[in-house]
């Protein structure tokens, strides 16, 4: 005879109380009764986690939350979402509609149907807030969208109303959750460093940097980590193919910690340091105690830009800095971590408390590809904005590994509740020679190099 056992209860997997999504929503309602809209269709996965806690990378297809003037809902979806919906959100079986995946079916045809139910024709001439600037809803299906709707009601644009409104603001419970990721990514640049000395294969330092998030009890970031060495340090987005590391290593990574990000960058010199190095590092120090400086609650972004800009063209760097400096960062899902606002010149979006942004400092040599930046995870507070990265700037690896044997889990400021059942994170043996041994001074031969880029802005005016 086969022993029984009694199967555990189904639970769901909510990672909010129920009251804050339902103070979460009763907050989009406002918005929504502002904007003089009878209903809005979601189509932005963020907005679906914010509201719901549904949680998918099912949006790569059609699907759609249709949130009505009274606070009901419809989630439209496929069959696959259909379970994950009921355990990853506080949506019941009577809010979800699964359509067809036959071949030749219209993904939207049960939008109509939704709104109908609601009393929405055309005689009632209602307004209805979309997003159509999310990845359920691409072109194709936005026209198909539209002519679905014809004479039922006026679709609204307000992609990013919730963005703009809400979800930019993080309550104190969001914040936890940042403040573990940040805890993560630390964790995860240490474990890197670690391994990281000439001659280490890149495959093994991507091991550590997705390994530490996992049995932190994280997530895969909403885009692929950059980790590049050698010439190829100067690059700031992933690209395939793993190498040995030389010369100097860039890693810009984020740790994801119940889809909420914080970020991480540093450019690292290997087997000596450059007086160019030396140099672009100081400036990226006072680049970003501009930066931080500027971040103040009540003024607008774009002057975080402009003390970027400043301190680089003040230094003569104005050819090796960038156009934009950070961003936003928050509960995103594929294809990027990066939500509005960027910092960027003339943006002009208020910083306000619980604003987190990420604040990327980037100096890239054209002349001899060598790449200096810093770059940490920042939470606006009253008076100004402070780290939630602990690790301070220095120049080589074992300084760093050094400085992160100081602090504690503690300094992070998250809770027990941020500590999944099981968690098993992994702490390396961090003894690893005298501190300063590898802060040393080297030059390279560039007499007969070949640059990857030419002298020069390239950026077009249209």
């Amino acid at each position: 005879m086969p022993e029984f056992k009694k199967a555990p209860a189904f639970k769901k997997a909510l990672h909010f109380s129920e009251q804050e999504f339902a103070e979460r929503r009763a907050k989009v309602l406002e918005l929504m009764k502002r904007e003089k809209l009878d209903g809005f269709l979601f189509t932005k996965q963020e907005s679906l986690y914010y509201m719901t806690g549904y949680d998918t990378f099912g949006y790569v297809f059609f699907q759609a939350m249709y949130f009505h003037n009274d606070g009901q809902m419809r989630l439209i979806t496929r069959i696959p979402d259909f379970r994950q919906a009921l355990y990853t959100s506080i949506l019941e079986q009577k809010d979800i509609l699964i359509r067809s995946d036959d071949a030749g079916s219209n993904p939207v045809s049960l939008v109509p149907k939704v709104l109908q139910d609601f009393g929405i024709n055309s005689a009632s001439s209602c307004r209805i807030g979309y997003e159509p600037d999310s990845c359920s809803l691409t072109h194709r299906l936005g026209r198909a969208l539209e002519t679905a709707v014809d004479g039922l009601c006026t679709l609204v644009d307000h992609s990013d109303l919730l963005t703009r409104e809400l979800r930019i603001v993080k309550t104190e419970t969001e914040m936890r959750k940042v403040r573990k990721a940040a805890y993560l990514a630390d964790f995860a640049l240490i474990r890197t460093l670690k391994l990281a000395k000439p001659g280490a294969y890149e495959g093994d330092l991507w091991r550590e940097i997705v390994g530490t998030v996992y049995e932190g009890g994280g997530d895969d970031p909403a885009n692929e980590n950059i980790l590049v060495s050698g010439n190829k340090a100067v690059l700031t987005r992933y690209s395939t193919g793993k190498d040995t590391i030389e010369r100097q290593i860039t890693l810009e990574h984020a740790a994801a910690y119940k889809h909420y990000h914080a970020c991480l960058m540093r450019t690292i010199p290997l087997g000596g340091i450059t007086k160019l190095a030396r140099q672009m590092h100081e400036v990226n120090k006072l680049q970003m105690q501009a930066c931080m400086g500027a971040l103040r609650p009540g003024r607008p972004i774009g002057d975080v830009f402009e003390a970027y800009a400043r301190v680089a063209d003040e230094k003569g760097f104005r050819d090796q800095r960038f156009n934009s400096c950070g961003y936003s960062l928050g509960a995103t899902f594929a294809p990027t971590w990066m939500d509005f606002p960027m910092f960027v010149r003339g943006q002009d979006v208020v910083a306000r408390q619980g604003m987190v942004f990420f604040i990327h400092i980037i100096l890239m040599d054209k002349a001899t590809d060598t790449a200096s930046s810093l770059g940490q995870t920042v939470e606006v507070t009253a008076e100004g904005c402070v780290a939630l990265s602990k690790l301070p700037f220095f120049l080589t690896r074992r300084q760093t590994i050094a400085a992160w044997k100081k602090l504690t889990k503690e300094d992070y400021g998250f809770t027990a509740e941020e500590e999944d059942e099981g968690e098993n994170l992994q702490d390396v043996d961090l003894s690893d020679g005298e501190v300063d041994e590898e802060d040393f001074d080297v030059e390279y031969d560039f007499s007969d190099y070949q640059p990857s880029a030419s002298l020069g802005d390239p950026t077009q005016a249209a």
